[in-house]
């Protein structure tokens, strides 16, 4: 075991990137030398699980809740059951043992307090357990780890005063510092939370995360239009769109590569198999483990505006079309794929205007231009990330 140890915190409740951005980090945190346990409450996803301890990162997962609707006001557990405080009670001890076992030198929690207020039951104690402060210290725990917030460049909507000014109580008892994994030359931390300047001095943009480029594995996705829709759980309306747009483009002709994802629920992927079938030169799966060399090789890719997602097709030069999913009054993907187009990065279609037609236009302005280059924005923020850790890790200034 290394002689630092860090503990991560990630909790995802509808889609899958938040889980894939954390591993992304704790990745990169086990590469700069720290033991890692990422400890996940979201539903297992198989095809992001750590390939085991050899790569440094150990998985903890947590009774898994998921959002029981696209307002996130109601947590229900993996038999879509509403939680209830006998849950609660249970889900926290098992996070407060996993983090005993852990003995962390450094203490991550993914967009707390920023977000997941719902997860406050289990958040509080263990950063009340994390500084000392519990009513029953825990025994061999006199050491008080670094602690860390990791956020996303863009938040939901701006909340209430009253609620940021509690989030801003909270980050000066607990927080030692907050990464912001963006480029503050793209979109400023207080463009979605103004109360930004009071905590300035805690705050560190890291650029973006992304995994490290890599070459294409071969010709996969070669000259294709590759669709997709992150775990694809909100995506099924642009995955349809794309599929009746194929024949109004002037890549029409072109090999047109859909990925549903995996939380596309069953119906919604027997329908669009059934549109799939009726249409030449459309091939849907589920998923692919070469998305990021598909992204590569592709002649263009339409996506939602995901953190994740975006980040890989920015980095991998390729022509896009960025559908932001906008349900639930979630503005995040909307406001980071303006600033984005605005750079000439991609071409964006609102979602509340998103039509076969429209889609067909955005993807012909698409098609006639040079594949894009990310220019200075920085996407190093993985690597960044890590080394900040480590060095609350090893108990140093920046």
């Amino acid at each position: 075991m290394s002689s630092r140890r860090a503990f991560f915190y990630v909790q995802h409740l509808l889609g899958i990137g938040h889980l894939k951005r954390a591993l992304t980090l704790a990745r990169a945190m086990a590469a700069a030398g720290l033991d890692v346990t990422l400890a996940s409450g979201g539903l297992p996803v198989a095809e992001l699980a750590p390939e085991g301890k050899a790569r440094g990162v150990r998985l903890v997962q947590l009774p898994p809740a998921s959002a029981g609707d696209l307002g996130f006001k109601t947590l229900v557990d993996s038999e879509g059951r509403q939680i209830d405080a006998v849950w609660k009670r249970v889900r926290s001890d098992a996070l407060l043992a996993a983090w005993r076992a852990a003995d962390p030198h450094v203490l991550v929690l993914e967009l707390f307090p920023f977000g997941r207020r719902q997860m406050r039951f289990e958040l509080l104690p263990l950063l009340e357990a994390a500084t000392g402060a519990a009513r029953r210290p825990i025994a061999g725990a006199a050491r008080r780890p670094a602690i860390a917030c990791s956020v996303r460049d863009v938040l939901g909507a701006q909340k209430s005063e009253a609620r940021q000014e509690e989030t801003l109580a909270l980050v000066e008892r607990y927080f030692d510092r907050v990464l912001v994994h963006g480029d503050p030359r793209i979109i400023a931390f207080d463009r979605t939370f103004s109360g930004a300047e009071r905590i300035a001095g805690r705050i560190e943009y890291t650029g973006y995360v992304v995994d490290a480029a890599r070459r294409p594995d071969g010709n996969a996705g070669k000259g294709e239009v590759i669709v997709s829709a992150g775990g694809g759980a909100v995506g099924a309306g642009l995955l349809e769109a794309a599929m009746r747009a194929k024949p109004l483009t002037v890549l029409r002709d072109r090999q047109w590569r859909v990925l549903a994802g995996n939380n596309l629920p069953l119906g919604d992927f027997q329908k669009l198999a059934e549109l799939a079938a009726g249409e030449r030169g459309i091939e849907l799966e589920r998923s692919r483990p070469d998305f990021t060399s598909l992204l590569s090789n592709c002649a263009l890719s339409i996506s939602q505006a995901g953190y994740n997602t975006l980040m890989e097709t920015v980095r991998a030069g390729a022509r896009a079309v960025v559908v932001p999913f906008a349900g639930g009054h979630e503005t995040e993907q909307t406001l980071r794929a303006r600033c984005f187009a605005e750079r000439g990065l991609l071409e964006l279609v609102e979602e509340s205007a998103l039509t076969p037609a429209t889609l067909a236009a955005a993807v012909d302005r698409a098609a006639r231009k040079l594949p894009a280059s990310p220019g200075d924005i920085n996407l190093e923020g993985a690597q960044r990330s890590a080394a900040s850790i480590t060095r609350l890790a090893m108990g140093k200034a920046r």
